[in-house]
């Protein structure tokens, strides 16, 4: 890949997956501004501190949202407020990110990716709100990829399967659970998050500059096909 001397911008950078892509980026030569809630106090959900922190980097090659989180409950279980933190965590999130990143590359171009789910793309029981909100990321990805195509902007997203992050410990910490989850990859495991790194990194890659709009799965096969 040919990231040397590119400039990334990556948000929720504190993520199993962020601080992965942070340092694939770094070790193939780019510049990458790590930005989280945790180490920045950033609010990712809010427009103008996104869009703030984004333009004050000046030159910005690549974007990445890598916030997120993981609800697992039907519908009746879940409470407005749980509701409410799963779309700001993930949908939300991603549109602060695109208007920040379209700001700041209308001029010059560039590449957003955003994280969607296998979930977003295949029915999963007790996935809900977060298959709500990460189908709505999906619908975004689409939508602004069109709106800048013109300016050079390219906006794609990813959709990983079940990824062995902090944010999916209650499943991977339980081993009936986890054998349950990679009998449902056809690959027959769970993901790592170089694996959901090393797609972004792609698709951030200018050598792959006619792509946009895309969804690219990496789950496994979980949001296609279904083992044997």
């Amino acid at each position: 890949m040919s990231h040397e001397g590119r400039v990334y911008c990556v948000l929720a950078a504190s993520s199993a997956i962020g601080s992965a892509l942070g340092e694939l980026l770094e070790n193939e030569g780019a510049t990458v501004h790590r930005l989280s809630r945790s180490r920045d106090a950033l609010d990712l959900t809010n427009f103008a501190a996104v869009e703030a922190v984004v333009t004050a980097l000046g030159r910005l090659d690549g974007l990445v949202n890598c916030a997120g989180s993981l609800l697992l409950k039907p519908a009746h279980l879940t409470t407005q407020a749980e509701y409410d933190a799963t779309i700001a965590a993930s949908l939300t999130t991603a549109f602060a990110a695109v208007r920040a990143a379209a700001r700041a590359m209308m001029g010059s171009g560039g590449s957003i990716v955003l994280v969607s789910s296998a979930a977003a793309r295949t029915g999963l029981a007790n996935h809900e709100a977060i298959a709500a909100a990460k189908a709505g990321v999906i619908g975004l990805t689409q939508s602004a990829a069109a709106s800048y195509a013109a300016r050079g902007i390219r906006v794609n997203c990813v959709a990983p399967g079940l990824v062995e992050t902090p944010l999916a410990a209650r499943i991977t910490g339980n081993e009936a659970s986890l054998q349950a989850s990679k009998a449902m990859h056809a690959l027959g495991r769970i993901g790592q998050p170089g694996d959901v790194a090393s797609a972004i990194a792609w698709l951030l890659d200018p050598a792959n500059s006619w792509i946009t709009g895309q969804v690219l799965g990496v789950d496994g096969g979980l949001g296609t096909i279904r083992p044997r």
